[in-house]
């Protein structure tokens, strides 16, 4: 049996990068898809914290340099954003490494890029309790 985690809270995830993405269309860098995201989460009172800074552990000992996905929302799904022409394994990995560093169990990537939003959705379940 197949759980769909967080259900709610990735579909109204997904929905704001929509009215983002028919608004802007594609050919912006991230960061501006960043920044409209932003104002559309809180026009529809999505919760969020902007670039958190997570930490990796390595061997028991906490490195230096922070991993930053680009939001966290609803302090339980990770959101990492692309304005790239098609999404990579490379994107996969890094937002996974996220969810896993975090402790997450959901992590979304959606990709501006393309003439039509794309999104992937991936569950985290060495997290689940």
């Amino acid at each position: 049996m197949s759980v769909f985690l967080y259900k709610e809270e990735t579909y109204k995830i997904i929905g704001a990068a929509m009215k983002v993405h028919n608004t802007l269309g594609c050919g912006f860098t991230e960061k501006v898809y960043q920044d409209a995201l932003e104002v559309e989460f809180q026009k529809q009172g999505v919760p969020y914290v902007r670039e958190p800074r997570l930490h990796v552990s390595y061997e028991g000992v906490s490195l230096a340099t922070p991993f930053s996905p680009d939001f966290v929302c609803y302090e339980k799904v990770i959101l990492e954003l692309k304005a790239v022409r098609e999404i990579e394994d490379m994107h996969r990995a890094q937002t996974m490494n996220y969810a896993k560093v975090g402790g997450f169990k959901v992590a979304l990537l959606i990709n501006f890029g393309d003439t039509l939003l794309q999104h992937e959705r991936f569950a985290n379940f060495d997290n689940v309790e």
